[in-house]
């Protein structure tokens, strides 16, 4: 589920950048809706590193919620700065968008939207009250806010390149830990205790996922379809 979403977010950010960029034929005005569209999930993004920081006792040097663009022609929506430290601390400050993100989706698709009801109509294979039941989300209270807030800080809260640089040495130790875990016999004991619990978050997190993904998919259609109409009528387009 977190690969297609990865997919997915930068497809749909390309289709939604090139839909402004050919009604405004203007870069910096792009940008800056780009970054208004996006503002919840970005704020929620950089404010999820600072809090980390700040629980993990990390020194933090600046903060930015202001769009630039890197030397490699993508575009930095935000940042924080914060001093290196372990790796532990350090991933889990690279972690903490994914993190606060999840825990969004969460209580905004189980709260808001019920999505956990339609999940359970789907497994049971009842595929008519199904279809009904998604028929009826958009009469929810305040849905289109929940859609849309769920929709921006799920696209939002990917780490980014510069988030990930301490995951591989801390996966590395995890690896040796677990390798001398099982070497000492403890295997069957993990397999019993800890495999039914990690089972379960991971299926949770797959299903919160999976809402995403789905959020994703429902945008990118219109999006799609849209720039290749403005493609069509203006007869231009941008790489």
């Amino acid at each position: 589920m977190l690969l297609p979403l990865v997919f997915l977010q930068r497809l749909l950010h390309r289709e939604i950048q090139a839909v402004f960029m050919i009604i405004t034929r203007n870069s910096q005005l792009t940008t800056g809706l780009f970054s208004v569209l996006f503002f919840p999930g970005v704020f929620l993004h950089e404010l999820s590193h600072f809090l980390m920081a700040k629980i993990l006792r990390v020194h933090t040097r600046g903060f930015s919620l202001f769009p630039h663009s890197l030397s490699d022609g993508r575009l930095q929506m935000g940042y924080v700065e914060t001093e290196h430290t372990d790796v532990f601390r350090d991933s889990l400050i690279g972690l903490s968008p994914l993190i606060a993100g999840t825990l969004f989706v969460s209580y905004a698709g189980i709260e808001h939207m019920q999505v956990h009801t339609l999940w359970d109509v789907l497994r049971n294979g009842q595929m008519e009250l199904f279809w009904m039941g998604l028929g009826l989300l958009p009469f929810v209270q305040d849905f289109y806010l929940w859609f849309y807030l769920t929709f921006v800080i799920s696209s939002a809260m990917m780490p980014s390149e510069s988030d990930r640089h301490a995951w591989f040495p801390l996966g590395l130790w995890t690896a040796i830990l677990l390798a001398l875990a099982l070497l000492a016999g403890t295997g069957s004991w993990m397999l019993e205790n800890l495999a039914p619990l990690l089972n379960d978050f991971f299926n949770s997190v797959a299903l919160l996922l999976g809402l995403s993904n789905a959020l994703h998919v429902v945008l990118l259609i219109p999006f799609f379809f849209l720039h290749r109409a403005l493609v069509y009528m203006m007869k231009v387009d941008v790489e």
